[in-house]
C-alpha cells in the first residue's frame, strides 16, 4: 500500500556567512533555487544577526549585540580575576581558554553559546555576557519573542537543528524527521561555512568544495522530503557575508600609549572590527576621542547613525563610543583573537561584503529585503 504523503513542508536552511558576495560568480543550487536576492544585514557579528533573524527585531530591541559589555555590578566573572596573576603565555593559550569557558558554562548553567575568547582575566570582572541562554528555544531572548515562542504558542510541530552538533548530525536528524512526515516547518542550522571563510577567505577553491558538499547533501534532503510530502518549499538564508582582510591595526597599543589606566580612567573591549569604550573620566574621553579621530583605518559612529542602525542601546550598554574599522581592516591583537585571519565580518551594513542572501524555489510569502524579514517569512511558512 502506497504511503500517504503529508501536504507540505517548508525547510529553511541557515548557512552562516553565505553572503551575497560569497555567492557572486558561483552557481550554487541555481536550478533548484532560481529565486535569489540579497538581504541587508544588521550591524554587528552573528551574536547580533542571528537574534535579529529569529525575532525580526533590531539589536536595540532584542538586546543582543557583541558578547561582552561593561557591567562590574552584574559581572559573573569575578572569581576569574585570580587567573590574571598567572603568566599571559599560559592563560592566553586557546586550549586553556576553552577549558575555562567550558567550566564556567557548566558551573553557571549557561545554555547559549559561551566563549571567553581573549578578554584579559585581570579585567574580566568588569564585564557581563549577553548570550547566556539558548537562542533556539522558546524564551531564549534577552528581550522579545523568537520564532520558537510563536511556534510553541500556536502548537505548530516543527524541527530545529541543535546548533551545538555537527552539520552531518543535523542533516541526519532532519532526514529522520522528514521520513516521519509529522512536521510542517524545519530550520536546518549549518555553521561550518563561517569558520572556513574566516580561515581561507571567500575566493578560495575550498569554498567551492564546501558549496558542492552542501549542494549534494541538500539534494538528498529534497529527495527525502519529496518522498514524504506533496509540496516541498526550500529556502536558504544567511546572516552576513565575509570581507577579505587586507590591513591589520593594533588599536589596543595606540590607546594604551596615552598612559591612561584601564578600569579607572576608561574601560574598553576590542572586538575584531570595532573598539567599544566606556569613560570614567572626562579627560580620558577627550584624549581617546582625539586619538581615534586621527586613525584613518576607521571612524567613530555618531549617535544618529547608531540609531539608524538599530544599535542605540539604553544606558550605552555596549559602549559610550563605538569606533568601527573600515571594511577589510582587522584589529590585531583584539579581545576576540591574538593572530591575523583571512576573512572577517562585523563591518558596516552598507559594505557589500556585509550583505546576506536568500535563495528559494518559491516566491517568499513575505517581502524580504533585510535579514529581519526572515522571521516574518518563517511565521508565514509555518502557518503561525
Amino acid at each position: 500500500m502506497k504511503e500517504q504523503k503529508s501536504p507540505k513542508i517548508s525547510i529553511l536552511v541557515f548557512i552562516d556567512a553565505l553572503g551575497w558576495e560569497v555567492l557572486k560568480g558561483r552557481r550554487f543550487m541555481e536550478e533548484r533555487l532560481p529565486l535569489r536576492r540579497k538581504l541587508r544585514s544588521v550591524f554587528g557579528f552573528s551574536s547580533a544577526c542571528i537574534p535579529s533573524i529569529l525575532t525580526g527585531l533590531m539589536p536595540r530591541d532584542h538586546r543582543h549585540w557583541s558578547f561582552f559589555y561593561y557591567s562590574p555590578e552584574t559581572s559573573p566573572f569575578k572569581p576569574l580575576r585570580l587567573l590574571g596573576l598567572l603568566p599571559r603565555s599560559l592563560v592566553d593559550r586557546g586550549r586553556v581558554r576553552n577549558m575555562v569557558s567550558k567550566l564556567i558554562k557548566r558551573l553557571y548553567g549557561y545554555t547559549g553559546y559561551f566563549q571567553l575568547y581573549n578578554i584579559p582575566f585581570e579585567h574580566v570582572d568588569k564585564f557581563d555576557y549577553c548570550e547566556k541562554s539558548d537562542l533556539f528555544v522558546p524564551g531564549g531572548m534577552n528581550r522579545g519573542e523568537n520564532i520558537f515562542d510563536h511556534l510553541s504558542r500556536a502548537s505548530v510541530p516543527y524541527h530545529v537543528s541543535d546548533w551545538r552538533d555537527s552539520e552531518e548530525n543535523n542533516l541526519d536528524a532532519l532526514t529522520a524527521d522528514l521520513v516521519k512526515g509529522e512536521v510542517g516547518f524545519a530550520l536546518l542550522y549549518m555553521a561550518s561555512m563561517d569558520a572556513l571563510l574566516h580561515e581561507v577567505g571567500k575566493e578560495s577553491p575550498q569554498v567551492d568544495q564546501k558549496l558542492a558538499w552542501y549542494e549534494d547533501r541538500l539534494e538528498a534532503i529534497l529527495r527525502t522530503a519529496s518522498e514524504h510530502y506533496e509540496e516541498v518549499r526550500l529556502f536558504i538564508c544567511s546572516d552576513h557575508g565575509m570581507a577579505t582582510v587586507h590591513t591589520h591595526l593594533d588599536l589596543m597599543s595606540k590607546v594604551e600609549g596615552l598612559g591612561l589606566e584601564f578600569g579607572r580612567d576608561y574601560t574598553a573591549t576590542y572586538d575584531s572590527t570595532m573598539g567599544r569604550f566606556w569613560f570614567h573620566d572626562e579627560a580620558a574621553r577627550e584624549r581617546i576621542t582625539a586619538l581615534l579621530e586621527q586613525v584613518p583605518e576607521g571612524r567613530i559612529l555618531p549617535l544618529d547613525e547608531l540609531e539608524q542602525l538599530g544599535c542605540d542601546f539604553e544606558g550605552d550598554q555596549y559602549g559610550e563610543l563605538i569606533f568601527l574599522m573600515n571594511a577589510g581592516v582587522l584589529i590585531v591583537p583584539s579581545h576576540m583573537g591574538l593572530t591575523p585571519i583571512t576573512g572577517m565580518h562585523g563591518y558596516h551594513p552598507d559594505d557589500p561584503d556585509s550583505d546576506a542572501s536568500l535563495l528559494s524555489n518559491v516566491e517568499p510569502p513575505y517581502p524580504a529585503e533585510a535579514i529581519t524579514d526572515v522571521f516574518h517569512l518563517m511565521r508565514a511558512e509555518s502557518g503561525v
